[in-house]
């Protein structure tokens, strides 16, 4: 989705210590995060992301509501979430424009 919406996409990971690591290593302008990891959780990883110098803007996505994210998902470090059922290239595109 995201390539068909003119994204290059530079980099995958399975999990929050290779996310963490591939950003570090492939340093996007922009990372889609899901909040929901194997090893920990992806607010946690938007943290670790927003300390570094120059950090990319994230986009938190979940099977999930916001609503069931609860105040933590409002508290991330991240200019916004996409629902993976509303997830869309465009939506993605939104949440990355500068006022």
């Amino acid at each position: 989705m995201l390539e068909d919406a003119g994204f290059d996409v530079v980099g995958e990971a399975e999990d929050g210590a290779g996310a963490i690591e591939a950003t570090r290593k492939l340093r996007p302008s922009a990372v889609l995060l899901d909040v929901l990891l194997p090893d920990r959780s992806g607010l946690e990883v938007a943290a670790t992301l927003a300390g570094d110098e120059a950090p990319p803007d994230v986009v938190l996505t979940s099977s999930r509501s916001a609503r069931d994210l609860g105040a933590a998902l409002g508290a991330a470090p991240a200019r916004g979430f996409i629902p993976k059922a509303g997830f869309t290239g465009v939506a993605f595109a939104k949440l990355l424009v500068r006022p």
